[in-house]
């Protein structure tokens, strides 16, 4: 006990700092943004970048930077993404070099966005993830009395041409020292060993993690994921293979599927035969209905710590089932290119969640965008912008309450005015650093787990699709689509009207193909869900009787749309509409197969 005393002094020692931390940043957000912004200019004063620009980056002020450097995008800086990938070591974007990529679940040409970091932006990560249990201490006090049940997972990484590894940025933090030898911290005690984080088959990853936290429930005060369509995922894999957990807690063995030594390893020094657990277990999980199985199974739960913002909102009701209400928790905002900041009021709900930027992670600045509303949102804000869009731009501090921006970034990595692409409304402040609603992320139209299709991609695609239908006399007509998350894992629906002109009826494998060819033609994180990551189903057409889409068009009317502006949407998320269109359907067809898919990028397999 004696010992325990100073380990809970220091604990609370950098509490209080952590806290007073974000009070002193926030309090004087201007000035941060102003020295973050001239550090990174003096910095990198000699890159091309910069210079190409005609920035003199040791001598250049805030409003220089905004006058001569342009807000870009991904395909703006592809030239020079590409030069570092394939091996040039000059300083294109930064002075430091680029230590890996980061690969995005947004995509350019059907690939992911490659982003750019250096090795000290893992202490900035680790620094935002350091301010989350202190501020999640105010609101639920006594974590360090015992375990977070977190399901981690680390995915394929890849090498480009050049040598430098391209990953997610999970991945990255994952494997880096700072999360495998982070020092023992009461508040950041997991029940899942590093081994089986850090385990590349995602079964086994899986099973292990399920294994341990089962057998320490007890002393699990929260569970979590990063996503809320992982965390279901892993309610799915529970109700599965509970048979053969509940043996291994039995027999305190792990199954022989598990064959990687150093999960085993890690496994077996915590497990120990509990027949007790065992019989608790198999009784729980063979009642009629999971409903409130997360608080049967781990009793002293306290929240569910998963992102349930932006697309992820459609899995609340399924999280609301399996967890008996429990508060559902998204405590930070973060993405491949930047990690952002925090939610100070984590026991919010889902729909009112407000991020803190953070003013020392990056500079910050905020392009006004204007949404329409109508069946699916769309924004007009142009994909490049002029000198007068340019101009639009405003900093941290100076946004306005309830007005929506799009985020634009200045990292110490190298990405310059880049747009992040994701939407946000100003939901309040504290002190002088706005809080943000997470809006959506600008043009998705589609999204299971981490994928984003937009409109552009998905009528590409539909298009090559299209053409199977052709040999037949037959052509599409019209269509939209759906996430469909019913079921697990979910899976995209497409809603198919087709004018039939010819006499040769369509054999259902023509329309397998059909499915199979959107697939293909999707994204590489969609495909890399489908077969690697088991994290999407099959995609699903559904044929619909002529005239559905006037049905729909009528419905749209009635709701108060104008008839001179309809168009069919290309995304319905309405319930009201999926019914009516679900109510005229005629014939399904599902994915025959997988698509293709390899780790990294087209072009890096077909040099190597």
């Amino acid at each position: 006990m004696p010992e325990e005393a100073p380990m809970k002094n220091l604990v609370c020692e950098k509490s209080r700092k952590a806290l007073q931390f974000i009070e002193d940043v926030t309090r004087n957000a201007d000035e941060v943004q102003s020295k973050v912004l001239a550090e990174i200019l003096s910095r990198n004063a000699n890159v091309e970048y910069l210079q190409r620009y005609g920035l003199k980056g040791n001598k250049a002020d805030r409003e220089t930077f905004k006058k001569v450097m342009p807000v870009v995008s991904y395909e703006d800086l592809k030239p020079d993404i590409d030069r570092i990938a394939n091996g040039d070591t000059c300083q294109i974007i930064c002075s430091q070099p680029i230590s890996e990529f980061l690969t995005s679940s947004g995509t350019s040409a059907g690939e992911r966005k490659l982003m750019p970091t250096i090795e000290e932006e893992l202490g900035r990560r680790s620094l935002l993830y350091s301010l989350l249990m202190p501020v999640m201490n105010q609101f639920v006090p006594g974590l360090d009395r015992g375990k977070g049940m977190y399901f981690l997972f680390i995915k394929s990484e890849a090498k480009t041409p050049g040598g430098l590894l391209a990953r997610p940025v999970l991945t990255s933090y994952y494997k880096s020292s700072y999360f495998r030898d982070r020092p023992y911290d009461p508040y950041n005690n997991y029940t899942s060993p590093n081994e089986t984080i850090l385990c590349q088959d995602s079964y086994q990853s899986m099973y292990s993690q399920l294994l341990c936290g089962l057998y320490q429930n007890y002393d699990v005060l929260r569970v979590g994921a990063v996503f809320a369509s992982g965390f279901i995922r892993a309610i799915k894999f529970l109700e599965k293979h509970w048979i053969m957990l509940c043996n291994d807690i039995r027999n305190g063995t792990i199954d022989p599927k598990i064959s990687d030594p150093s999960v085993r390893e890690a496994v077996l020094k915590i497990l120990k035969p509990n027949q007790k657990l065992a019989d608790f277990v198999e009784a729980e999980c063979t009642r009629e209905s999971w409903k409130g199985i997360i608080t049967r199974l781990w009793p002293n739960t306290k929240y569910i710590d998963v992102i349930v913002t932006g697309t992820m909102s459609q899995y609340i009701p399924t999280l609301d089932y399996y967890c008996d209400g429990l508060p559902l928790v998204c405590t930070m905002y973060a993405s491949s290119e930047c990690y952002f900041g925090l939610n100070l009021n984590p026991l919010s709900k889902p729909s009112e969640v407000s991020y803190t930027l953070i003013p020392t992670m990056a500079y910050f600045e905020f392009l006004p965008v204007n949404r329409k509303n109508g069946l699916i949102n769309s924004i007009t804000a142009p994909t490049s912008l002029d000198q007068k869009k340019d101009e639009e731009l405003v900093d941290l501090v100076d946004v306005k309450l309830g007005e929506e921006y799009e985020l634009v970034v200045t990292t110490y990595a190298g990405l310059y005015r880049y747009r992040v692409g994701d939407i946000l409304r100003v939901a309040g402040f504290k002190n002088k650093a706005p809080q943000f609603n997470f809006v959506c992320r600008k043009n998705v139209v589609l999204s299971i787990d981490s994928d984003k299709t937009d409109e552009v991609e998905l009528q590409n695609a539909v298009q090559n699709a299209a053409n199977h239908l052709l040999p037949f006399g037959a052509s599409l007509t019209e269509y939209t689509s759906y996430a469909d998350t019913s079921k697990i894992p979910g899976h995209y629906v497409l809603f198919w009207e087709i004018c039939l002109s010819g006499t040769t009826p369509i054999p259902p494998s023509v329309f397998e193909d059909c499915c199979l060819a959107i697939e293909e033609s999707l994204n590489s994180v969609y495909r890399q869900g489908r077969v690697s990551d088991k994290s999407i189903g099959p995609l699903e057409i559904r044929i619909t009787e002529r005239g559905t889409f006037d049905k729909l068009m009528d419905f749209a009317l009635s709701q108060g749309a104008s008839i001179n502006q309809y168009k069919a949407p290309r995304c319905v998320k309405y319930a009201p509409i999926i019914e009516l269109l679900n109510s005229r359907v005629v014939s399904n067809y599902i994915s025959p197969k997988c698509p293709k898919w390899v780790p990294g990028h087209k072009q890096w397999c077909t040099s190597n």
